[in-house]
């Protein structure tokens, strides 16, 4: 007899014990690997793989492991609470390290951001964002920009414009959302003033034409577009978006999730605008060196709105991620890596400067901090807008990996090539890295 479970079969006559012998499982074949490595063990900014090789990893798991790979004061943390307690939820029963993970949050929230709720990842985190714009407003509609990342879970993924694979083949979407233009001055052959200008029009023209503004609960937005093309956001337009949001009683709501907790050498990401504060504000990825947790965070009038049962979750605040959370601010305050990210950042963005001067199909680098996107475009094709070359990001990617460095892809048309060092990056690991990546877009290009 067969089955999905494998193939059945009696023992001898003697037994009359029946064995199941289950087909070996698989991880699903639509995952798929940007790199063939596989771990041993990791440290600081360096994966090393079963393969003998150690690579520079400028991923960190898609920035997640913001004080490199096991820093020991992280790893004490969790292996200290894992010690005390694992699970205690948070709607049940209260656990110190969330209590101290809130009040080290409280020192870097911007002023009058003062509440918080906790999540595991941050589609649940965007989610949460957006039930409590539209419970505090009672308006039903929200937008967001073209090329912005917000997660793969259905409401998530129908607030996220940064490609087609994150929002195909599951519909309907969540209804209520509107896309307007962001200030992409390279794709637009403008300046940067003048896509500004654009943008900003564009959006009150949306707001004359199809989303009222007295019907608009929030508009959500990325300080540097993540899965978008690492693409910053100008300070301009995140100001011209917060003196709408003032004029329209609009929620204004920043996701941090991969820009914040010092990876554009700020802490946050929208702090490059001056004065800006978002009405809420969205972390996780970097908050705890890889342990899975994310927030809000509101001022207390605006998240006391949410309605009652709408916030919580099984997993939500975990006590082993909350104590990894505390030990990395710590370690974040201590080690000063948020001028570390900024000092490093300029290092390798000028780097990569120089290599676009010599390879014409670099068509443009970008970035803040240790968030660095190369764009590659056809450098003989005509037309006012440059035309995107996705197979050589593809193949310079692939080929950092023979450099044993490690990188990945983003832009809603594949042509970026992003670089993601941790926190701890050194002068000596950022020049390292340069060299790779020059080495493998010579190998691909010339």
């Amino acid at each position: 007899m067969t089955s999905t479970l494998g193939t059945v079969a009696h023992t001898s006559s003697g037994d009359n014990t029946t064995k199941i012998h289950r087909a070996r499982a698989t991880l699903s074949p639509a995952l798929k690997q940007a790199t063939p490595v596989v771990v041993d063990h990791a440290t600081g900014s360096w994966i090393h793989g079963t393969d003998g090789r150690s690579y520079l990893d400028f991923t960190t798991g898609i920035g997640v492991t913001s004080t490199g790979h096991c820093h020991p004061r992280v790893v004490a943390a969790a292996q200290e609470q894992c010690g005390k307690i694992i699970h205690a939820q948070y709607t049940t029963v209260m656990h110190q390290p969330l209590l101290e993970l809130t009040d080290a949050l409280g020192e870097v929230l911007p002023d009058g951001i003062d509440s918080v709720f906790y999540a595991n990842s941050g589609s649940e985190a965007v989610e949460a964002s957006i039930r409590l714009a539209r419970m505090a407003t009672g308006r039903p509609n929200i937008v967001v920009f073209q090329g912005g990342f917000h997660g793969r879970t259905v409401a998530a993924a129908s607030l996220t414009t940064a490609g087609t694979r994150f929002s195909a083949g599951f519909s309907p979407l969540m209804s209520g959302v509107h896309m307007a233009p962001f200030p992409y001055a390279y794709r637009y052959g403008m300046d940067t003033d003048t896509a500004v200008d654009f943008a900003l029009r564009e959006l009150d023209y949306l707001f004359a034409s199809r989303v009222a503004p007295n019907d608009t609960a929030a508009m959500l937005i990325e300080p540097v577009l993540g899965d978008g093309g690492y693409l910053p956001t100008p300070p301009a337009f995140l100001a011209g978006l917060r003196e709408r949001a003032d004029r329209h009683g609009i929620v204004l709501i920043v996701d941090e999730v991969q820009s914040g907790v010092g990876r554009t050498g700020r802490f946050w990401g929208h702090e490059f605008c001056d004065g800006l504060v978002p009405d809420i504000l969205i972390t996780a990825k970097g908050i705890a060196s890889g342990f899975p947790i994310s927030a809000i965070a509101a001022p207390t009038e605006l998240m006391a709105k949410a309605w009652p049962g709408s916030q919580g979750g099984t997993y939500g605040g975990n006590a082993v991620a909350a104590a990894a959370g505390v030990a990395t601010l710590a370690v974040i305050a201590e080690e000063n890596l948020v001028d570390n990210a900024r000092e490093r950042g300029d290092q390798l963005l000028a780097g990569l400067a120089t290599l676009a001067e010599r390879v014409p199909a670099i068509g443009d680098v970008r970035g803040q901090g240790l968030m660095a996107g190369i764009e590659f475009i056809d450098p003989d094709a005509s037309g006012s807008v440059p035309t995107a070359n996705a197979a050589a990001a593809a193949k310079v990617q692939q080929a950092c990996i023979d450099q044993d460095l490690l990188t990945l892809t983003c832009g809603p048309l594949g042509n970026v090539v992003r670089l993601i060092p941790a926190l701890v990056v050194t002068a000596d690991e950022i020049d390292s890295g340069l060299a790779r990546f020059g080495a493998a877009v010579d190998a691909v290009l010339g």
